[in-house]
């Protein structure tokens, strides 16, 4: 007879819980901001990871911060948990600062921004790493962010979009610069898991964005609500944003724009909607059928290797592992499946679908963006010519 503890029911209700409070950000939220950061940054390059309380974005900060080369900006929507997280992963005193980012809310995003400037001062931010993200496929309605955005596409891409851009003219000045957007498998129809898996992205003719994107528009083709696509919209939306930003800023900035498929991190909390004997079977079903799975650990490596190894200094590229997820994985001699994009292998430049390299519909999409998170002429970065990394290493 199988028995539960009080532990594993909080664990369940964690899992299954679906409902978000109506609004994410109130100013009463907004940091004092901190001030003298130049100090502790040293000499170190200066990153920055969001979603870095847990997972891939954890271990990413965790792996740059030990190397002792960087100090590390979380950037994270509970303040409290990133602390703990940061001190039980071991992350060397000196070498981290926690920041509120709730990319739920523009304002949040706003108000983040000023408070990195005030901190850092003078220096540069050298490295920037959009990692979080919400992935919620079994709610049968829309959760929306505090500015009404359908919650997956507001916190994964419009409010990414929005730091990004408001980090450009900043990035700009510093040496060897890189912007990285994480993307997904699910958002490329030509790998096994975003082909061949239903639904299949789609942004459609962006009819939802031409329509202002906010509530009741929840999808970005202007269709009717689907968890699982609004996830996959999302990153075909992350993975064109790393092209346009490539096309419009690299040759004048000398800023590296990339984004990276890790692996399936089949325990990580993006699966937390999904129901308990889902959590126990996916990491199984990865590991030993599809051969796809990587660990938290190794996946933040990986994450952390497209900033620091010089291998990644190329621009517009989309970085992937031991066969990017192609294919399901073959077995070798050694055990060990290949060519799933799990544990293992070197890193490659992949290739994206057909629908995420459609050049047309990347720039609207852009453009939409541009209107829907409201970046004002003023804040749009023009960059002055002659001007790569003119003051950081």
């Amino acid at each position: 007879m199988t028995t539960f503890t009080r532990q594993d029911t909080k664990l369940e209700a964690m899992l299954t819980q679906t409902e978000l409070p109506e609004k994410l950000y109130f100013e009463k939220e907004k940091e004092i901001p901190k001030v003298l950061g130049g100090l502790q940054i040293g000499l170190r390059k200066l990153a920055c990871v969001t979603g870095a309380s847990s997972g891939l974005g954890l271990n990413c900060a965790a792996t740059l911060a030990k190397t002792g080369r960087y100090f590390v900006i979380m950037a994270c929507r509970n303040v409290e948990k990133a602390k703990e997280a940061a001190k039980r992963m071991g992350m060397p005193d000196g070498s981290y600062v926690v920041m509120k980012l709730e990319l739920g809310s523009l304002q949040s995003v706003r108000d983040f921004v000023a408070n990195l400037k005030a901190f850092k001062s003078a220096r540069p931010l050298n490295n920037l790493i959009c990692n979080a993200a919400v992935y919620k496929p079994t709610d049968p309605e829309p959760a929306w962010t505090d500015d009404g955005f359908e919650m997956s596409m507001g916190v994964n891409h419009f409010g990414h979009f929005l730091l990004v851009n408001l980090l450009l003219d900043d990035m700009s000045r510093a040496k060897n610069a890189r912007v990285c957007i994480v993307g997904s498998i699910t958002g490329n129809t030509n790998t096994v898991g975003g082909g061949l898996v239903y639904p299949q992205a789609d942004l459609g003719n962006l009819k939802g964005f031409k329509e202002g994107a906010r509530k009741p528009i929840a999808m970005a083709d202007g269709k009717p609500f689907f968890g699982a696509k609004a996830y996959k919209d999302s990153k075909v939306c992350n993975m064109m944003t790393v092209s346009e930003l490539h096309k419009r800023y690299h040759d004048s900035t000398g800023i590296v724009f990339s984004s990276m498929y890790p692996g399936c991190i089949a325990e990580t909390a993006l699966f937390r909607e999904k129901r308990p004997w889902f959590r126990k079977a996916f990491p199984w079903f990865m590991k030993y059928v599809t051969g796809g799975y990587v660990g938290e650990r190794e996946a933040g490596e990986r994450l952390a290797q497209v900033i620091d190894d010089p291998l990644c200094s190329k621009s517009n590229v989309y970085w992937s592992w031991n066969g990017g997820a192609q294919t399901v994985g073959r077995w070798s001699p050694d055990g060990k499946p290949r060519g799933a994009g799990g544990s293992g292998g070197e890193i490659f430049e992949n290739s994206q679908s057909d629908a995420v390299r459609d050049a047309g519909t990347a720039e609207k999409m852009w453009d939409l963006s541009v209107e829907a998170v409201g970046l004002s002429d003023k804040e749009i970065f023009k960059p002055k010519k002659g001007a790569l990394g003119t003051i950081s290493q």
